[in-house]
């Protein structure tokens, strides 16, 4: 039976929950499974029905039809691992926050490149439909010039401490903090949106009963090279359901998202726009009662296209994608803005620029 390229999948959670799953629709066969805890990753390796459980990357690395990594472990940990596949000639494909901070985020880009492997990080909500098609009708001049934009979420995912989270969100050592964990996301859609940060003023913060531990709040405001301002806030300790705003406002009109869905205001009056079909996604799994797969339905199908990009790469074929590729250069992008965003909350919320 004919099987597609192997990929080895390094963490074993989001990377059994998402990774392997997209990796499989995106034709690549899962040979293993890494993880730190040799009995857990093997149970969770049968489970999957990937051949191999193992704690060596060497090891996996080495096995044979091996040609794709991805790599979903504590950020602290990208730089090395990635740098190991690259070097080992394997295409990688990185989650967010993609670093520890802009240095090791250089090595990590300067490896795939010396190695001439394809290398994505994990921004796959660059595809989901909302964000792809507001990022198109910004670059389509429907809003004219980009004056201001807000982003606010209230997420109910850790109001209570004792809530099930990834251990490393709030151990800063680990490279964890909601800034990380979600915030790069928005940094990321804002950078697709809108171009590239020229300077940020920040604070991040505790809204929870947590003491000693990472940012479950972030609220910065910063101005884009471009000209436009705005403002970013979002906590993960939000009591109650969902909720926020993603506005984006012009000389010509205004953008704003109600749920999955895009308007826009204009002179002609309050219209939705239509999701054309090169912006649409695979079929969602439907919602999962299992906390664990809370947000699966919504992270599959962007990540499938993710790593369709990453399949193009292992074939040597030009990938066609109808968003911006996020590759390790928009990894670096980031964490220049992430380390800015730092040290202006380290230093009393003062406007830091961002560097080149």
């Amino acid at each position: 039976m004919p099987t597609g390229p192997g990929a080895v999948v390094v963490g074993t959670g989001f990377g059994v929950r998402v990774h392997a799953p997209a990796l499989r629709a995106a034709g690549f066969t899962v040979e293993a499974l890494v993880g730190r805890d040799a009995e857990r990753t093997g149970r969770r390796a049968e489970r999957l029905g990937v051949p191999a459980g193992l704690t060596d990357l060497d090891e996996a690395l080495a096995l044979p039809g091996v040609e794709a990594v991805t790599i979903a472990t504590p950020p602290h940990t990208h730089a090395e691992l990635a740098v190991a596949a690259a070097e080992a000639g394997k295409h990688v494909l990185c989650e967010k926050p993609f670093s520890m901070d802009a240095t090791d985020a250089a090595a990590m880009l300067a490896a795939a490149e010396a190695a001439g492997v394809t290398h994505l990080v994990g921004h796959e909500f660059r595809w989901a439909p909302e964000r792809a098609l507001t990022a198109r009708a910004i670059a389509e001049g429907l809003i004219g010039d980009p004056r201001l934009v807000t982003l606010v979420s209230y997420v109910p995912l850790a109001a209570d401490p004792d809530a099930k989270v990834p251990p490393w969100w709030f151990d800063a050592g680990s490279g964890g903090g909601w800034l990380g964990a979600s915030g790069s996301h928005i940094v990321d859609m804002v950078r697709v949106w809108l171009g590239e940060f020229e300077s940020v003023s920040a604070r991040l913060s505790i809204t929870s009963q947590r003491a000693g531990v990472a940012e479950d709040t972030f609220t910065i405001r910063f101005r884009l090279a471009s000209g436009v301002e705005g403002v970013l806030q979002q906590t993960a300790a939000n009591w109650g359901p969902m909720a926020g705003i993603t506005r984006v406002a012009g000389t010509e009109g205004t953008l704003w998202h109600e749920g999955a869905t895009v308007m826009l205001g204009d002179r002609d009056g309050v219209r939705e726009l239509a999701v054309p079909d090169d912006l649409a996604l695979p079929p969602a799994p439907a919602e999962s009662d299992d906390p664990r797969h809370r947000y699966t339905h919504l992270e599959l199908g962007p990540f499938t296209r993710l790593c369709e990009i990453l399949r193009a790469g292992v074939d040597g074929r030009e990938a066609e994608s109808a968003v911006a590729i996020p590759t390790f250069h928009d990894g670096l992008a980031e964490m220049r803005v992430l380390d800015a965003i730092r040290e202006s909350s380290a230093n009393d919320g003062a406007t830091v620029k961002v560097k080149p």
